[in-house]
């Protein structure tokens, strides 16, 4: 991996984890109101599939969306103001954690319903088709979604169409509280993909090189025109479902295993070990994250909430 590249990578890693971190705060001290879902621990797939592509490249993302959306160009303070229903937030703070999007950056928005992004990203990459566009369209979902029916649909259209979109699992483990095991069929997510006659690629989640390697294969191919690959990367979330989920349904050194597997703390040792930077250099890159995030929280926290008077803004379209 190029050395610029894995750096912005790196960069967006520790975006990701600061912001989650401190939405968790700001959740346990009753100012960020409403729960949030957080996907600390499963950064390294949202910012090294968003390293690959650019404004013009569409993502359709889920409820758990923080990091893609950050990944995809968000802006810290309007991302937080968002999630705490400010006016200045991305959506107006309308929108709030699960249905946050910024059309500019390509982002066509988190969603509530489990795999409701899934044929929203196959429909944006039938118009790149349609438009002879060289861009492709991602659709993030997690494990739970493989079950829904869009997933299904979604899939057979975009191998019958052979469309640009690449499907990519974030497989945690859990569908809220219920264990992959006990409510999917098959080992590997992935296994679904030779029901429609596509590749099926499983990966490790947390290992950011596994994940570009898969990734580049993967829009190299739709851009050629051969259709979608389904990417199933095997990741873990730190945290409950949502912000207050007392987790009974794993125990807490499953969970302390799993940190061990941490993608930041792997990438480090990566990028030291091939002198891509210095330990020094790279713990300065952490700091500015964390750093702006405090600053962004300071910006949330100080915006002013939507006025009650514009309620009705921007519900129906005028012509």
């Amino acid at each position: 991996m190029e050395k610029e590249r894995a750096l912005k990578i790196y960069q967006t890693m520790n975006e990701i984890r600061a912001f989650e971190e401190k939405a968790y705060k700001l959740f346990e001290e009753n100012k960020l109101r409403g729960s949030v879902h957080l996907c600390t621990g499963e950064e390294a797939i949202a910012a090294t599939v968003c390293s690959s592509l650019d404004d013009e490249d569409y993502i359709a993302s889920t409820h758990r969306g923080h990091g893609h959306c950050i990944a995809k160009g968000a802006k810290l303070d309007l991302a937080l103001a968002e999630l705490m229903g400010k006016a200045t937030g991305y959506c107006k703070g309308r929108g709030g954690s699960m249905h946050i999007a910024d059309l500019t950056k390509g982002n066509l928005g988190a969603n509530a319903i489990v795999g409701g992004g899934i044929p929203i990203a196959s429909g944006a990459a039938l118009a790149q088709k349609l438009q002879k566009k060289k861009h492709v369209s991602v659709a993030f979902f997690g494990d739970g979604a493989s079950n829904e029916g869009t997933f299904h649909e979604a899939l057979n259209m975009a191998a019958v169409m052979k469309l640009p979109v690449i499907f990519v699992c974030e497989n945690n483990g859990f569908g809220i509280s219920v264990p992959v095991k006990q409510s999917t069929s098959v080992e590997n997510i992935a296994d679904r993909a030779a029901g429609y006659g596509i590749p099926g690629v499983v990966v490790d989640g947390n290992d950011v090189l596994a994940v570009d390697e898969a990734f580049r294969a993967a829009k190299e191919r739709a851009l050629k025109g051969e259709g979608p690959t389904l990417i199933e990367a095997k990741t873990y979330r730190w945290r409950g479902h949502w912000t207050g989920d007392p987790e009974p349904y794993r125990s807490r050194k499953e969970v302390d295993e799993w940190k061990k597997k941490d993608p930041i703390a792997r990438f480090e040792k990566y990028m030291v070990k091939e002198k891509m930077a210095t330990a020094k250099q790279l713990e300065k890159i952490k700091a500015a994250a964390y750093a702006e995030m405090d600053a962004a929280a300071e910006f949330a926290l100080n915006s002013p909430e939507p006025d009650p008077a514009h309620v009705m803004d921007d519900v129906y379209y005028e012509a």
